[in-house]
């Protein structure tokens, strides 16, 4: 083996990395196993509060290798919402809604509103194309006239005119389509931040106006609805300055003085004071926030009165931090002073038109800490100076001295009232708020007349970019509607956890346990890559950051049970050689050598198909094409390289061992299974299957998932068994239209598909469509029922979704024609692997809808069927190639000169027989444990999976390869200097390599 000290220098290399990325997922469990036990009390029940409390108080420490909490928590593998309960979300921006405030007045014109209205009614295409649909349309409704007529706005002043194209209007309107994207993923961030979650996934999908949010541990999916709908508030503010609230802000010092005082007083003796360490430059004592106000309390029972004015400033700075614009609070403490701000008698001591806002950033301060500035806004009744709808336009430039700035441009209106603002704020800061977070607050250094302003400070360029699209955020009304929902609670989470775990445990054994049944001691060998194999997918999925998904989980198991295959093929070639003869150590080489290439060719058909699968999937598909993905590139490097270690550490040690154990020695030896002459009987049973599944197609068609026809899910628990046909009746007279109601993962759960509301994008739609659910499933008599997760997919998003499933499956298709033909060089193998895939996916197809309502699981046709077959196309053509390397390496052999090409095609058949069998076999085996006991979620999905190696595997076998065997005679008929092929030719029976 060359390089093998390379080769052994990579293993540790990435085995360290491993443990130490690992390592921080280990250590988050563990202080979140700490912070459980510190809130747990007597009776088990856990204080969600002081449990937040403990891990707020070391989010900003240093805990594991000069790592703070946060940054650990950050590192660790995270787990999918279907794993540990959440809600993901994918957000549109209404692209009419922009087009109504770029049109301005113009936009009441009959033409317009028709135009518009077309556009939108065309739900066979994706929002992408909106402005062009909206331009088509105009031009029918009003043919004499130009969309620079609509456009040319005081608004849009510098970007079109009234002579422009309509090309430059449509590009233009294109521009500001996607700005507004932008700016809807600025502003979804902010609200994110604000509320609270750990470790959020937001992410504008490539090429769509739309944005996924990911919500882990999110209880309240009604609070989410609310925060994430509807367009951003933009608002233009005064702000106090501290040395104008001297009073107010020496009467909270006493306020704080007092309640410690009072907290002191009614503080059991005994009570654990420390949480936690805090910084030490505070200078604080290692308790919360009250038991240091209380030790400042009882210094300052000893003090005289002035004194107890330094110690009421000591009370007031031990939670607030003086900084320029006003307070500021370190983050574990905002919530404390949050609540301190809203009480009523707080508020009484500062003006009345006075509001408290944060930043919306905080600022980096000693040993880790960071502190969130607190601004004081001045609001009459409520309203600030100026909204963001007088912003025509803002950009980001650079001022005459090079520094980045953000200019802005005013409407009429506003510029008059931003006159007046500027004039009695010289010298003061002016803040620049959206959604109740202040995003910048910049001085003003005088009266400013038209309207046209510039921002500028220590920014970076990025922040300019940032600001510039905040400000213009007011000027679009550009609502955000929920398009896609799930909801998964945290209960159906846990129980996910423990089928995964399961199934991942109990199909990895028999994976193990099989390999050293057939292969003896090598089988050991075997089992030690794939468990290394295991341990390098984990590692490089948590240095990536990936996130653990069940259907992730399913992933892993799978290519575990694919990860035999090289084993099996590396395997199969040193079985080979030893039998011809050759000594052990070079037999092995020789067997890896020689299985080199099967292995390669066919790990990369199925790491195509998982690329396609990655760029396409989304929720469960990603998650398993995530894992599929690494896993293949870890088995490989495992099985070609760790294999090779083990093997060749056994051969220094002067030890030879078999590759079979007596049961397993004469298996699938000395076949001779005659394929070709049989091809037509199977021609003949396949075309029957199709035709009955062509059949089944028109006449009863096939169960849609949401993904694909759109439409509200919910799963429901109830207390005991129900009957889902009662249930049925009772959703259908509720919600006055046909509804879905199938049994999910036992006779007390059942899973709920209806179009109730669907259409409705009004923040509470979602609430009411659920509690019209549940209204109907509370007419099943005592058996409470319980929502466990729920889903929802808009008509414009199924559309989508359908398309871009199509697309992936003809680019899997194509993607695969291409590599075989490549590596062929017969175009013969690439029509046979394409039609035999092609055969796979319609025998599939007519399973499902033959069997659709009869199976206790669900057979939709929705994106995890499709993730389904995509994986049974790269396991499919994974066998496929296997077998074609053994053809083509026959055909290349001295030895099969003279001898029919069915004698020769059959002769490959049968060599690969053994690997085949094993292979399938072992990824079978994992797929059913996979059914068992991987949860109703991906039953359907599995199943798909299991049918899917199935038919591959007889397609390889009995399609792919005769079907290269008629194109080739083709072939030979059009060259008469070749040998006539006779296909029932009797099969000669040989020994082969593997």
């Amino acid at each position: 083996m060359t390089n093998k000290n390379g080769i052994i220098g990579l293993t540790i290399v990435i085995a360290l990395i491993s443990v130490y990325y690992l390592s921080f997922t280990f250590v988050s469990r563990s202080f979140k196993s700490k912070a459980t036990a510190y809130a747990t009390d007597s009776k088990g029940e856990v204080n969600v509060s002081k449990k937040q409390h403990y891990i707020d108080s070391l989010w900003r420490e240093d805990v594991y290798l000069g790592h703070t909490l946060q940054e650990v928590t950050e590192r660790e593998l995270n787990l999918g919402l279907d794993l540990q309960g959440g809600m993901h979300v994918v957000l549109e921006v209404a692209p009419a809604d922009i087009l109504k405030g770029m049109a301005g007045g113009n936009s009441r014109s009959a033409a317009f509103q028709t135009a518009l209205k077309k556009a939108g009614e065309d739900k066979s295409a994706s929002n992408s194309g909106f402005i062009n649909r909206f331009a088509s349309a105009y031009k029918e409704a009003a043919p004499n006239s130009s969309l620079a007529a609509l456009f040319a706005t005081s608004a849009n002043r510098g970007k079109i005119s009234s002579s422009s194209s309509d090309a430059d209007v449509i590009k233009m309107l294109n521009t500001e389509v996607n700005g507004s994207i932008d700016r809807a993923f600025q502003i979804t961030q902010a609200r994110i931040d604000k509320f609270g979650v750990t470790n959020p996934n937001i992410q504008r999908l490539p090429g769509q106006n739309r944005i996924l949010v990911e919500l882990p541990g999110v209880d309240n999916p009604e609070r989410v609805r609310r925060l994430l709908s509807g367009a951003a508030k933009l608002e233009f503010a005064e702000v106090y300055l501290t040395n104008e609230l001297g009073a107010g802000l020496e009467g909270l010092g006493k306020y704080l003085t007092q309640q410690a005082e009072i907290e002191k007083a009614t503080k059991k003796p005994g009570t654990a004071a420390t949480v936690a360490k805090t910084d030490t430059s505070k200078k604080s004592t290692t308790g919360g926030l009250a038991e240091q106000l209380a030790q400042k309390a009882d210094a300052d029972s000893t003090q005289s009165d002035s004194s107890k004015v330094a110690a009421q400033t000591a009370a007031l700075t031990s939670l607030f931090v003086p900084m320029p614009q006003g307070l500021g609070v370190y983050l574990k403490d905002t919530a404390r002073a949050g609540e301190i701000l809203r009480r009523p008698e707080v508020r009484s001591m500062f003006p009345a038109d006075l509001v408290f806002m944060w930043d919306r950033k905080g600022t980096e301060a000693g040993g880790n800490q960071l502190i969130l500035p607190l601004y004081f806004i001045k609001k009459q009744n409520g309203e600030a100076a100026m909204e963001g709808d007088v912003i025509v336009d803002a950009t980001h430039d650079y001022d005459d001295r090079g520094r980045p700035e953000v200019t802005m441009r005013m409407n009429g209106e506003g510029a008059r009232k931003w006159r007046s603002l500027t004039a009695r704020s010289v010298g003061r800061p002016v803040a620049i708020i959206i959604d109740n977070l202040v995003y910048t607050a910049p001085t003003v250094q005088g009266e400013i007349p038209n309207g046209n302003s510039s921002i500028t400070g220590s920014f970076t360029v990025e922040e300019t970019k940032d600001m510039s699209n905040v400000l213009k955020a007011g000027k679009l009304p550009a609502p955000t509607h929920i398009v896609e929902e799930a909801v998964v609670g945290s209960t159906l989470g846990s129980e996910a956890i423990s089928d995964g775990l399961w199934s991942s445990a109990i199909g990895l054994l028999i994976v193990l346990v099989f390999m050293v049944a057939y292969y003896n001691k090598a089988g050991w060998i075997a089992d030690i890559a794939l468990l290394i194999n295991l341990f390098f997918l984990l590692g490089v999925m948590a240095s990536l950051g990936a996130v653990l998904t069940l259907s992730g989980i399913a992933g892993i198991v799978l290519s575990i049970g694919m990860a035999v295959d090289a084993n099996v093929l590396i395997y199969e070639s040193i079985k080979v050689e030893i039998e011809s003869g050759k000594p052990f150590a070079q037999a092995i080489r020789d067997g890896f050598k020689n299985s080199l290439s099967a292995i390669i060719d066919s790990n990369v058909t199925t790491l195509l198909t998982g690329i396609i699968l990655y760029t396409f999937g989304t929720g469960l598909v990603l998650g398993f094409a995530t894992t599929l993905v690494l896993g293949l590139l870890t088995s490989l490097f495992s099985a070609i390289f760790i294999t090779r270690l083990l093997l060749e550490n056994q051969i220094k040690n002067g030890k030879v061992f078999n590759f079979y154990t007596g049961l397993t020695k004469n298996w699938f030896k000395d076949n001779h299974f005659d394929f070709v002459s049989q091809r037509r009987r199977f021609y003949l049973i396949s075309g029957v299957i199709i035709a009955i599944g062509i059949g089944s197609f028109i006449f009863k068609g096939f169960g849609l998932g949401i993904d694909f026809k759109g439409g509200r899910s919910y799963v429901i628990r109830f207390a005991e068994n129900v009957d889902a046909d009662q249930l049925r009746t009772n959703m259908d007279q509720t919600l006055g239209s046909a509804t879905e109601v199938k049994t999910f993962g036992g006779q007390d759960q059942v899973k709920v598909t209806t179009a109730y509301l669907i259409d409705e994008t009004t923040p509470d739609a979602d609430q009411k469509a659920q509690a019209k659910v549940l209204e109907a499933a509370g007419k099943i008599p005592n058996n409470k029922a319980t929502v466990v997760s729920s889903n929802k997919v808009g008509p414009t998003m199924a559309k989508d979704t359908l398309w871009s499933a199509v697309y992936a499956v003809l680019l899997a298709l194509a993607a695969n024609f291409i590599y075989i033909l490549i590596r062929f060089k017969r175009v013969a193998f690439s029509y046979g692997a394409v039609m035999s895939l092609a055969h796979d996916v319609v025998i599939i197809l007519a399973i499902f809808s033959l069997f659709n309502g009869w199976l206790p699981w669900s057979l939709d046709i929705d994106q995890a069927f499709i993730g389904a077959i995509l994986t049974m196309i790269g396991y499919s053509m994974n066998d496929t190639v296997v077998i074609y390397d053994r053809i083509r390496d026959y055909l290349a052999d001295d030895k099969s000169r003279g001898q029919s090409l069915s004698v020769v095609i059959n002769n490959a058949l049968n060599s690969t027989l053994s690997r085949t069998a094993v292979t399938g076999i072992s990824v079978i085996l994992v797929l059913i444990v996979l059914m068992i006991f991987g949860g109703a979620v991906i039953r359907g999905f599995t199943f798909c999976m299991l049918l899917g190696v199935i038919v591959g595997t007889y397609s390889s076998l009995f399609v792919a390869a005769p079907i290269v065997v008629d194109l080739l005679q083709r072939e030979k008929k059009k060259e008469p200097a070749l040998a006539v092929v006779d296909p029932a030719a009797p099969v000669a029976g040989k020994k082969v390599k593997a």
